[in-house]
């Protein structure tokens, strides 16, 4: 990473995928902090096509969860079922908070506007010393059988889909950064 001493930079290098959170809800400010943060990613166009639910209701988080689990188990993906096995059915990794980010299903940007907002929700969290994880995963109990049900529970938008979820909390686990592969930068 750089040698620039620079406190963005800093959180960029440092930050780290969290599977494992505290049963420690967090404060409003910490939620005002992150929806802040969240709306002020940049998108394309100013369009801001995304939408935030923010979801601190564990019956909610759980029953989407269960879905997400009953689906894949119950599916082809052979490497989707081992992960699913390994992390004990848990999409979510008991956090105490999850934002749910939908996008404007006619956009072409809302799929790149969402990847935006969720680092810049991930690295908002890591700055208050908090912990999250990026989560496409439950993409699957939205376009399942019940996605229109689940949408509706989370009040997304007339005319928005899934995109990504963040899982948020305080960490009870860390890990050490993945390498980077070879050949990932070009300079001309």
């Amino acid at each position: 990473m750089s040698t620039i001493n620079n406190p963005v930079l800093e959180a960029i290098a440092n930050r780290r995928t969290t599977r494992g959170f505290a049963d420690t809800p967090l404060t409003q400010e910490q939620l005002d902090a992150l929806m802040a943060a969240a709306t002020a990613s940049p998108s394309a166009i100013n369009l801001q096509s995304w939408h935030f639910t923010f979801c601190s209701e564990q019956a909610a988080i759980i029953e989407l969860e269960q879905e997400v689990n009953r689906l894949i188990m119950s599916g082809s993906d052979e490497g989707a079922k081992q992960r699913m096995m390994a992390r004990n059915g848990k999409a979510f990794y008991n956090a105490p908070t999850v934002i749910f980010i939908s996008s404007d299903a006619q956009s072409v940007w809302s799929a790149l506007d969402a990847g935006i907002a969720a680092e810049n929700l991930a690295l908002a969290a890591y700055s208050m010393g908090l912990g999250s994880v990026i989560i496409g995963m439950c993409k699957r109990a939205f376009e399942g059988e019940n996605g229109a049900v689940f949408a509706e529970k989370l009040h997304f938008p007339e005319g928005h889909k899934f995109s990504l979820a963040v899982a948020v909390g305080v960490p009870t686990v860390t890990k050490e950064a993945h390498p980077v592969g070879d050949n990932k930068i070009t300079v001309m």
